[in-house]
């Protein structure tokens, strides 16, 4: 079967892949580590609350901290072992989150009743949904929303076409190219379990060219397996992957301002939380690890590796084979949308696709010059926005007006400040006057 027509959206960039370093690699199982870190905070949502106590003893698989609302997900105990602090400890996503702390016993014992059930699909979708939630699946490409809550679209949200996310458009990484080529079978089963809660009558698969062997792995397994999915061949172009532009390249619809993809009949869900939709449905097995990518200059040795969640950052870089003299900085995910990390004591958590380290050069900064009015970051901007204006609203306080230029449709993806030839950081401007935007309606509200 040939490779379909690509299809792209307006905007985008194209900063080198580097996907060389590890796109060949198959994926390694971890170690485990001697301790796991499990934050409350993994999700976007309210925080998980602690359900677990200094001293208790837990089992890999069980729950050590309960959702508290809707929009919140359980998280689990990696590993076996006995609890030995509750506390505040570095996150990777910025200040000290509280957490819980597991020491191994070094036996991996598992919560009974962990296992295949051959009749999953015909359990109701009331049932299959509260085990997505019980399982403490959130978005496992990078944004961690509750998976439960996105398969849960309103009645007056129809849902009619589901795009599988397996772009991977960020450079560096391939977690996500490793398992669909490793386990493509589980990705299209967890995709028939979505698609059968959302009702959808189209079910779409969009990889980007530069993964010519997974689109033909998928394509062959469809046919194989006789799933009535389309498998898309996208342009290689960033941020393809990111849910607004992946739906106008698939289906030609634009989310309007403010709105979300189901405000035109879309869901997105990234490969890897498909997968993790059959383990949670079919097995009632809990999210409790996940492939990272760990790559850039200043390692020893680039792997794609499974690990459990709450491994603590240092842990996975030794398994690497530590990190080079000359590295310059570690950032959690990609060079575009990834957070350069103060503290190797920070754990793996659900949205952890990779550890980018970069060495001393790659790191430098340059100095950032006056704005020449070139327009090259509207150009390259993918939802339209004039990021020159937002800055300089964001820098002389007039948050009002960057609020009614839109900026709280940025999607952060870095495309603006990657062509600026000042090298304003856009981005940094852009988030904190989102913050500030935010603040504003919270105190009108």
């Amino acid at each position: 079967m040939g490779l379909l027509k690509s299809k792209s959206f307006s905007g985008g960039i194209h900063p080198p892949e580097h996907k060389h370093e590890t796109e060949k690699k198959a994926i390694e199982k971890c170690p485990l580590p001697s301790m796991v870190i499990i934050p409350v905070q993994q999700h976007i949502g309210a925080p998980a609350k602690p359900v677990v106590e200094k001293g208790d003893t837990v089992l890999a698989g069980q729950p050590v901290c309960e959702s508290t609302g809707f929009v919140s997900v359980p998280s689990h105990a990696s590993i076996s072992g006995t609890v030995t602090a509750i506390e505040q400890r570095p996150h990777p996503l910025g200040p000290g989150v509280l957490s819980v702390v597991i020491e191994s016993d070094g036996e991996d014992k598992w919560v009974p009743g962990i296992g295949y059930e051959e009749n999953y699909l015909e359990l109701d979708k009331k049932e299959m949904l509260s085990r997505i939630q019980a399982a403490g699946l959130a978005g496992m490409g990078g944004a961690t929303f509750p998976t439960h809550v996105k398969l849960s679209p309103p009645p007056d949200k129809p849902i009619n076409t589901f795009i599988l996310n397996g772009v991977e458009c960020e450079p560096y990484l391939t977690s996500d190219h490793r398992l669909m080529l490793e386990d493509p079978k589980k990705i299209l089963l967890g995709m028939q379990i979505i698609l059968h809660l959302l009702g959808a009558s189209r079910a779409v698969i969009g990889i980007e060219k530069n993964k010519s062997d997974a689109i033909l792995v998928m394509q062959r397994l469809v046919a194989e397996l006789k799933l009535p999915f389309e498998v898309i061949s996208l342009k290689v172009k960033y941020p393809q992957g990111a849910e607004k532009q992946l739906i106008k390249a698939v289906t030609g619809r634009s989310v309007p301002s403010g709105g979300l993809p189901m405000d035109v009949g879309c869901v997105v869900q990234n490969v890897g939380t498909a997968a993790a939709v059959f383990d949670a449905v079919a097995s009632k097995r809990p999210l409790v690890e996940r492939i990272v990518t760990v790559t850039g200059k200043g390692m020893n040795e680039t792997k794609n590796v499974l690990t459990r969640i709450g491994t603590p950052f240092s842990f996975l870089l030794d398994y690497c084979g530590g990190i080079q003299d000359h590295a310059g900085k570690i950032i959690m995910g990609g060079p575009m949308m990834g957070l350069a990390q103060s503290s190797m004591d920070a754990p793996v958590i659900k949205g952890t696709s990779g550890l980018l380290v970069l060495d001393e050069k790659e790191s430098r900064r340059c100095a950032e010059s006056v704005c020449i009015s070139c327009a090259r970051c509207i150009d390259v901007c993918p939802m339209g926005l004039m990021p020159k204006l937002l800055g300089a609203f964001v820098k002389n306080d007039h948050i009002e007006d960057a609020k009614n230029y839109n900026i709280l449709d940025c999607i952060e993806c870095g495309s603006c400040a990657y062509v600026c030839p000042a090298h304003i950081n856009l981005v940094h401007l852009i988030k904190y006057g989102k913050m500030q935007v935010a603040k504003q309606i919270k105190k009108a509200s």
